[in-house]
Order: C-alpha cells, then sequence, then structure tokens
C-alpha cells in the first residue's frame, strides 16, 4: 500500500501528517512550491503549526505525481475552496479514497464535502473525517476521538484501520450527511457563543446558546437526512463543545472579536461566516427557523452588532422547549 497524501499544509493537514506517522511514511502535500521547501529543509511548518517538528517519515511536497500515485487522499483545505481543488486535480483523483478534512458548506451549491467529491470526482471512494479535534492536540500526539464517515461500510472499515493511531482513535459511520452537518454547524454557533462572552452576556447565556443551537442543529439535520446519533455524537455535540468553549477555535475568537468590537485577522479562515450564509439559505428554502443561525448570519455581515442580535433572540415568543 502506498503512503497517505495530507492534501493541504495548514495547520490542520499538518497536524494530521505528523500523527499518520506513527504508522508509517505520509506525505504533506503543499500548494505552494516555496512553503513546501521550506517546510522540507527546516522540518517545521513555522506559519501555520509552530513548535512542532515534523518526523522523518514524514515527507513534503508540491509535485502533483504524488497525488497520481496515492491510494488514500486526505484533503484539509478549506471548505469554500474544496470543489476548485477538486476540479483542479480530479483526473489525478479517480479511483482513490478521498477523505474530506474539511467542515462548512458550499455558498453556490449549498452541499458538503462529501456531495463535492461525488459530483466532482464520481469514481472516487469519498469519506469525512470530522469531530472535536484541534491541530495543535494532535500534533502533539494528545488523544483525540473523530468520527470518520463513509457511506460504504467495507470501504470505511479500511480506513479506518489505516488511519487510526494509538493517539488517534476514529469512530466510524455511514452517515456522511450527518457529519457534515454537525462539523459545518458547530462553528455557527461557536461564533455566538464567542459574541456572547465577547459582550460580556455571561456563561448562562453561553450555554443557553449551545443548548438552542444544539436543537437548531438537529431540526436542519432531521430535514436533511441526518441521523440524530450522529449529531449527538463526536461530530455533532462533541464537536460543539470543544468549540464553543476553547480559545483554540477560530470560529469562537472570531465572535470575541465582533463581541468586544474589534478588528479580526483577515487571512485566518473562518468557516462559520460562510457556513451561516449557507445554511439560512437552506433553511428558508425549507420553511425552517434557525434563529441563531440567522443572527449569527447577519452579524458576520455588518447588519446588527451584539446588542442587537441578543435583543432579537430574547425578543423571541416564549413557547415550550
Amino acid at each position: 500500500m502506498t503512503a497517505p497524501v495530507v492534501a493541504g499544509a495548514g495547520a490542520f493537514g499538518t497536524a494530521l501528517a505528523v500523527a499518520l506517522s506513527a504508522n508509517g511514511p505520509v506525505t504533506l502535500w503543499a500548494r505552494d512550491r516555496e512553503a513546501a521547501e521550506r517546510i522540507a529543509r527546516t522540518r517545521c511548518n513555522v506559519d501555520r503549526l509552530p513548535g512542532v517538528n515534523l518526523p522523518e517519515s514524514v515527507s513534503v511536497t508540491a509535485e502533483n505525481n504524488v497525488l497520481v500515485l496515492a491510494e488514500t487522499v486526505l484533503i484539509a483545505v478549506p471548505a469554500q475552496r474544496l470543489r476548485p481543488w477538486l476540479q483542479s486535480h480530479a483526473d489525478r483523483l479517480r479511483g482513490k479514497a478521498l477523505v474530506a478534512c474539511c467542515k462548512g458548506i458550499d455558498l453556490e451549491t449549498l452541499t458538503g464535502p462529501v456531495a463535492s467529491i461525488r459530483a466532482l470526482v464520481p469514481d472516487a471512494m469519498p469519506a469525512i473525517l470530522t469531530g472535536p479535534s484541534f491541530a495543535a492536540d494532535i500534533a502533539r500526539g494528545l488523544p483525540t476521538a473523530l468520527t470518520l464517515a463513509c457511506e460504504d461500510d467495507v470501504a470505511g472499515t479500511a480506513l479506518q484501520g489505516t488511519l487510526s493511531t494509538p493517539a488517534l482513535r476514529l469512530y466510524r459511520s455511514t452517515d456522511t450527511i450527518g457529519a457534515e452537518l454537525g462539523g459545518a454547524l458547530k462553528n455557527v454557533i461557536a461564533i455566538a457563543c464567542g459574541v456572547c462572552i465577547g459582550a460580556g452576556f455571561g456563561e448562562s447565556a453561553r450555554a443557553a446558546l449551545m443548548t438552542r443551537g444544539f436543537a437548531e442543529m438537529t431540526r436542519i439535520g432531521a430535514t436533511l437526512g441526518a441521523r440524530p446519533e450522529t449529531l449527538a455524537g463526536l461530530s455533532g455535540f462533541g464537536d460543539l463543545a470543544l468549540t464553543c468553549t476553547s480559545d483554540q477555535s477560530r470560529n469562537y475568537r472570531f465572535g470575541l472579536s465582533i463581541g468586544h468590537g474589534d478588528s479580526f485577522d483577515a487571512t485566518i479562515t473562518v468557516e462559520g461566516a460562510a457556513t451561516a450564509r449557507a445554511i439560512v439559505a437552506l433553511a428558508r428554502d425549507r420553511g425552517l427557523d434557525l434563529p441563531i443561525c440567522e443572527v449569527v448570519m447577519r452579524l458576520c455581515s455588518g447588519g446588527i452588532d451584539a446588542k442587537t442580535a441578543l435583543d432579537l433572540l430574547l425578543s423571541r415568543p416564549l413557547k415550550e422547549e
């Protein structure tokens, strides 16, 4: 079996390559040739994952031929860049196991990563790796449990064996829709929780947002065909709990900046902002009421401030839980 390739040398892609090297050789593919050469030379991705040294079993390259030779490719590119990346490399990815390692909903198609793989590389085996995790924890070898979702359970079982390590425990699922939605929607709720804490609304308000946000996740999930147990698992509730409570979360920090009234580094990818727009469009098409997602969408566009957002949520009619 050929070494797996991790496509995308950001923080998460680099961390995955480091973790998977516990099983043997891994190739980390970077889009930028200069960056690939620098990482290969210094054995450190200081711009994205400082303080982590790459083991010798991790090869770093920008050569596209490694995609052709690999049997399994883990795609760690931002969700809104996944479809262009797949289109650019579709011929090289035919017949492979393609594991999406991003969380979001495409703004143009309103579909998740697995659907994008299926549409653009139809003869590949699509899967998604998602769940509560931070790149720094994975790279340091700290215990982490994730969901690996693949509709073909035989293929999913094989991937589970290939990609699990002593510290990275993968739980298998065939519910790719639920895994996609959990990973995407928790980012939206994390932004809301960041706004809540940043604006000084308190921990009790955050707990309420997390709880009612999870209700919104299950509501849209049921409409789109997700299984309740998937959203209650690692890829849903587990990721929600982590992302809404830690400063390591980019989406949470983005919300904090809104709550504080501060600017945010535009070079940092905040998947939840785009996902909020996509999920609101999906919900409106289906006549669903997702008030927290609606408020986050308006906050991210600058249409309202944190105080107005709270007033909108508190002024909603009282009802049975």
